[in-house]
């Protein structure tokens, strides 16, 4: 409720100062007393006073207009960043290399919602042979995650990233003994693995700074051609996204 209290308190002050400044400019000469600005002031406050119904709907609309302006900022970073977002680390990516559209996940292994999206991107990968998805390290639950995403990137720059996912996922939950296990059964080089770990630090940051660009909010977060979305989406929303993308939308 305190929030709701905020809110309609910052929804007022923006509707005063606007409403204000217009009836201002409208109606009074271009230069305006304290005195005259006061009263025009009192005026837009009484009413809106009197009518507080209009403040969901001014709250409603400023929300809507943020939304969209948020948006159209991530939808400009993808495609001004569109070869650096599409671009694979090492294996990190399944489907076709020659594919006309791509997917990209920003994950995190801790995310519950990003085991849930499994089934979806493997349904979609083999109805949709034209389709790639590529997967970012976005970890950003917990350290384990980072411990995970850290051998991920070293498993993906042995051409092993399929494989230790997989096995990741199957182990249940991320702890450093299923990390090992799973480098394990991947088969990775342990000694690379371990002089990788800069490297993947580096990935790792460049991932956050492009989330930052793209104002992805969690995790699974999808780049779907100009379709931003923090979200996990079921496999019809995928395929709506696709579709948008390779008709240019």
């Amino acid at each position: 409720m305190s929030r709701v209290i905020l809110a309609g308190v910052a929804v007022l002050g923006v509707i005063l100062g606007a409403i204000g400044l217009l009836s201002v400019q409208a109606f009074a000469p271009p230069r305006v007393d304290v005195a005259d600005r006061a009263r025009i002031e009192s005026v837009v406050r009484d009413y809106i006073l009197a009518h507080p119904e209009i403040l969901p709907e001014a709250m409603q609309k400023l929300q809507e207009r943020e939304t969209a302006d948020r948006g159209n900022r991530a939808a400009m970073a993808a495609v001004q960043n569109r070869k650096a977002i599409e671009t694979p680390f090492g294996s990190a990516w399944a489907g076709n290399p020659a594919a006309d559209v791509t997917l990209v996940e920003y994950f995190d292994y801790n995310c519950g919602y990003c085991r849930a999206s499994l089934p979806a991107v493997a349904a979609l990968l083999k109805s949709d042979r034209k389709v790639r998805i590529v997967y970012r390290e976005f970890p950003i639950l917990a350290q384990s995650s980072v411990d995970a995403a850290k051998m991920s990137l070293a498993a993906a720059a042995q051409g092993k990233f399929q494989a230790f996912h997989d096995a990741l996922y199957a182990g249940g939950p991320v702890t450093a003994q299923s990390i090992a296990a799973a480098a394990q059964k991947a088969g990775l080089d342990a000694a690379r693995a371990a002089a990788f770990a800069p490297r993947a630090q580096a990935e790792i940051a460049a991932n956050e700074a492009m989330a930052q660009k793209l104002g992805l909010t969690g995790t699974p977060s999808w780049v779907i051609g100009r379709k931003v979305v923090s979200s996990a989406l079921p496999l019809e929303e995928l395929q709506k996204a696709v579709a948008a993308a390779r008709a240019g939308r």
